[in-house]
């Protein structure tokens, strides 16, 4: 099942409950919110209001239009109890009242929760309400929703974070792609579901990217300028820090030396960046062999922010004065392979969640990383709540997963300290005949073929 299936189910849960309820979905822009919600109402009694920048005044008067559109009534108070008493149903089904972007009422109008405590109360509608709340200013939710909500908050008894999908959404939306395709696709785009429509599946990588990506007239041209101006300040020095990030500089001290900017002063900014998403910290799962093991390291999470901040940021110059395809043969073209590297791993530790949500890992997950030695690393590392190990290596770009790197892995587990029971192998071309043999007689070591998804 999807990512965006599974919330559906649990949301359409909370409908059937008899009583008036109340909802929270969130998640940044382009994750498929709206797609989501009109999936979610398509079946149900329902109003739908997507609040404006706007002063009280202006809201109420959209609101009430709206009302009037909808449910050819007329409102004649220009009030938010006014506007929610002139919905009519016709039945007893529980009705539905979606407020999108609600954030843009509740930081100016605290006033309109009161309407909304009539409403579940059935002060304002004579039946059983369910409340939907969405936004897609996630630090604003996780931070200030408590305090925004005050005594309501106690009903809000579900909260949604809509979450990128999922490697297997990528493979269902692209039917016409092969897995290496797929992953490709994922590298760029994340999941980001909304960027998946206006991306062609008859075409391929670069014609994609050409068009959409490094081309003015293309939808995602300006989107990283959008990501960061809609939540942040001072792009100056957000944009050095990526790029420097990008480059490589991906611990505090090597940011201190490449930016210039005092420690304190960065500090704060990657505390930004990690808020809303743009930027994580990635620590070394901790295994026995510390000692060998780096420190953590930033790196950027939004998955087309990085994109764009590898391949197009350090030449924005030169994508001016170039067309589309020679800019991507001299400056993409030939990176590709060990940028995508980190997203085949990605897909891979996917494979197991998956796989370990049906039952089909010999160990009970509960934990999962990746270990980064000073001399070597495990791609992935994951344990059940008794700390036994599955330790794993993902081959993306080698022409077949060998003998010896399968050596190599056990290599690194040793200097790790970590003793794996079981091995999982991911290979996105091919196993070479030495590990398929040594596979058939070892049931602790799996291969995987990525292409046979």
């Amino acid at each position: 099942m999807s990512s965006r299936k599974v919330d559906l189910a649990a949301l359409n849960q909370f409908y059937e409950e008899k009583h008036s309820n109340m909802a929270f979905i969130y998640g940044q822009d382009y994750l498929g919110k709206s797609e989501f919600i009109r999936e979610f109402c398509k079946d149900k009694k329902y109003f739908y209001y997507a609040a404006r920048h706007a002063s009280t005044q202006e809201q109420i008067l959209r609101m009430k239009e709206d009302i009037e559109q909808q449910f050819r009534v007329v409102v004649q108070d220009k009030s938010y109890d006014s506007c929610f008493s002139k919905i009519k149903s016709g039945n007893l089904t529980k009705l539905v009242v979606v407020i999108d972007d609600v954030d843009r009422i509740l930081k100016k109008d605290p006033d309109f929760l009161k309407s909304i405590e009539k409403l579940l109360d059935r002060k304002l509608y004579p039946g059983t309400v369910m409340v939907l709340f969405c936004s897609s200013k996630v630090q604003w939710v996780e931070d200030e929703l408590d305090l925004t909500m005050g005594k309501l908050r106690s009903r809000l008894t579900y909260i949604q974070k809509l979450e990128e999908a999922h490697f297997l959404d990528v493979v269902r939306t692209f039917p016409e792609y092969s897995v290496q395709e797929s992953v490709e696709v994922y590298g760029v785009l994340g999941g980001y579901i909304d960027y998946f429509d206006q991306w062609d599946a008859r075409r391929g990588l670069k014609f994609n990217v050409c068009k959409h990506i490094l081309s003015e007239k293309g939808f995602l041209y300006r989107e990283t300028q959008r990501i960061l101006e809609s939540e942040l300040r001072e792009l100056s020095v957000y944009y050095t820090i990526l790029g420097a990030i990008a480059a490589g500089n991906n611990k505090l001290n090597d940011l201190f030396h490449y930016t210039g900017f005092s420690r304190p002063k960065i500090s704060v900014y990657m505390k930004n960046l990690i808020a809303f998403d743009i930027i994580e910290k990635v620590n070394s799962f901790e295994t026995g062999g510390w000692e060998n093991a780096k420190k953590g390291v930033y790196r950027i999470r939004n998955t087309f922010v990085n994109f764009w901040f590898h391949f197009v940021y350090p030449h924005e110059s030169e994508l001016h004065m170039m067309v589309p395809e020679s800019f991507y043969t001299k400056y993409i073209e030939h990176h590709l392979e060990s940028y995508f590297e980190r997203y085949f791993i990605k897909v891979c530790m996917e494979y197991i969640d998956l796989m370990n949500e049906v039952k089909q890992i010999p160990l009970d997950i509960v934990k999962m990383g990746t270990w980064v030695g000073k001399k070597g690393t495990i791609d992935i590392i994951a344990q059940n709540s008794i700390r036994e190990s599955l330790i794993g290596k993902c081959s993306w770009s080698e022409t077949s997963f060998t003998h010896e790197m399968y050596e190599k892995l056990l290599e690194n587990a040793e200097m790790a300290k970590i003793s794996g029971k079981y091995c999982y192998l991911f290979s996105a071309t091919k196993f070479d005949s030495k590990l398929v043999e040594l596979a058939a007689t070892n049931k602790q070591l799996v291969l995987v073929d990525m292409n046979n998804l």
